[in-house]
């Protein structure tokens, strides 16, 4: 292959012809951190490539990992830095700054004149076609290593179980809020979760969506305070903002009794309004990365009174996207803190991370084939085509009288897409997803969390922890493009014990992925029977 004269821009600079940009080059802020950022990498040829390529594009489903040549592991997220969907991709290839080159490609097959930056090539060995991405094997194998090999030394053993939240030893006060919140007994996570928070022990806890991980965390924190001093003691971070609101809103409900002060700082609202209730003072700030970064960085929030750090959905939290936030937030934290680790699954990735700042901590872990959501009737629609799926999702709600449910798909432009074609069919639906403003965010959520929106279309988004107890449907109108995601779409029907059903439409490109996820929670999704009217 022979590669003409190229433009490569990389942050904003251009380099032309046989200049040679070096490994620095892409480096930013203190050494081994955030070299790369996929959407900043960009090839121009001045001239088509001598092979075929195809471009990337961002939001779809595509490469498991990525490594960068002659750097450290997979400093560019790989969910971020994906192939158009069609393309499948067979034997050794090579992504080569922004490109997808057929076939093996060597630095050697270059000619002399284009630019060989060794430093920034990024090698993909094997890559499989679209939606075969898990390995079970390798998978489990990980986890083993990290729970049996040294998962002695590493984690702190506590088996003790507590059947009531009397027996728990929390404050009067906070046992009035849990009773008024509504729990009566204390769900598997609760019995085992609270009480080692309580302690002051660092804690990883993976339990299935719905079953009150956030009533854990915020049973501990509340237990922990000192109400006296009106300073920011504990920080919660949330990948998104709808989940750090709900956040404040359990944690002010159940330390209602408490006079406790919570603050949510997340992207979208009034930075100067963030600041002047951080200066008045508040216990507990629950946020965003981003948000909660800058009111650090500006000193709004002061960390010196912080003794309690917990990160909510924590796969998603330590993934490529949100990693160096949460190092950069860490950071500026005192050196001797209680961390806790919350999420409905735990990938091997997200846990090995978790021993760079955590001390010992208790281990509350769920293997692979124990991941279930009980109460859900899980189904398929085999609907062979993409321009099916409309019709038949149309079928499925002419069909049945549904209380509200919650419909997926994969991009934000789908969204807005099937919104428009449900409307078009007389079907009342709402949307939200990434791009909306704040305002228009909450007044959606608000309408669907008080029942006068009953369909709601959206992305991920919505997919972690946002807690809507009527939902009684999910559908997948689109897979989740990893195995992982599954588990916290279909668990937004059937909170807390309540019967549920998830729906998912299949096209002859998804089978291999349903069968990933088959294979990942050790279930069998049944095709979805003629009298689905009888069974939702």
């Amino acid at each position: 292959m022979e590669m003409k004269k190229e433009t490569l821009m990389c942050f904003g600079s251009l380099y032309r012809g046989r200049k040679r940009p070096k490994l620095q080059d892409f480096r930013t802020g203190r050494r081994n951190r955030n070299p790369v950022r996929p959407g900043r990498l960009l090839v121009v040829p001045k001239k088509p490539l001598a092979v075929p390529y195809r471009p990337i594009r961002f939001g779809q489903a595509g490469f498991r990992t990525a490594r960068l040549f002659r750097a450290r592991p997979s400093r560019i997220n790989p969910a971020r830095l994906l192939l158009s969907s069609e393309c499948a991709v067979a034997g050794e290839s090579e992504l080569h700054l922004g490109f997808i080159c057929r076939g093996p490609v060597s630095f050697s097959s270059l000619s002399p004149s284009c630019e060989q930056v060794n430093s920034i090539f990024l090698h993909m060995a094997g890559l499989a076609p679209e939606g075969s991405q898990f390995d079970a094997h390798q998978y489990d194998a990980k986890m083993n290593d990290l729970l049996n090999a040294d998962g002695q030394d590493f984690f702190t053993t506590y088996d003790e179980v507590y059947e009531s939240f009397d027996d728990m030893g929390l404050q009067e006060n906070l046992l009035r809020g849990i009773y008024a919140y509504g729990f009566e007994k204390p769900s598997a996570i609760q019995q085992r979760g609270i009480v080692p928070f309580c302690t002051g022990l660092d804690v990883i806890q993976q339990a299935q969506s719905g079953t009150g991980k956030t009533a854990t965390f915020c049973s501990g924190v509340l237990q922990q305070l000192d109400y006296g001093l009106v300073k920011c003691q504990a920080l919660v971070l949330g990948p998104t903002r709808e989940l750090a609101q709900q956040i404040e809103k359990v944690m002010r409900a159940l330390g209602d009794y408490l006079g406790v002060k919570v603050h949510a700082c997340v992207g979208g609202t009034s930075v100067r309004e963030d600041q002047r209730i951080l200066s008045s003072g508040v216990h507990v700030v629950v946020g965003t990365p981003g948000r909660v970064f800058d009111m650090l960085r500006r000193q709004s929030l002061q960390p010196d009174n912080i003794k309690m750090f917990v990160l909510d959905e924590a796969d998603e939290m330590l993934s490529r996207g949100f990693k160096d936030q949460i190092y950069d937030i860490f950071q500026l934290l005192p050196q001797k803190i209680q961390v806790g680790i919350f999420s409905a699954t735990m990938p091997p990735e997200a846990l090995e991370i978790t021993r760079k700042f955590m001390n010992k901590p208790v281990r509350i872990l769920v293997k692979r084939d124990e991941l279930t959501l009980e109460g859900i009737m899980q189904f398929y629609v085999n609907v062979d085509k993409e321009e099916w799926k409309l019709d038949t999702l149309c079928d499925i709600y002419e069909t049945v009288g549904i209380t509200q449910s919650v419909i997926f798909v994969n991009t934000r432009r789908k969204v807005d897409w099937l919104t428009d074609k449900m409307r078009s069919r007389d079907h009342t639906v709402s949307s939200t997803h990434g791009d909306m403003d704040q305002n228009t965010r909450d007044i959606i959520m608000r309408e669907f969390r008080s029942g006068s929106s009953r369909v709601l279309i959206t992305t991920d988004l919505l997919s972690r922890g946002i807690d809507v107890q009527q939902v009684s449907l999910v559908v997948n109108y689109d897979l989740p493009t990893q195995p992982e995601n599954y588990l916290h779409r279909i668990g937004r029907s059937g909170r807390f014990g309540r019967k549920g059903t998830a729906i998912n439409f299949v096209t002859r490109d998804d089978e291999r992925m349903l069968l990933d996820i088959q294979r990942f929670y050790n279930v069998v999704i049944n095709e979805l029977p003629s009298n689905v009217a009888d069974i939702i």
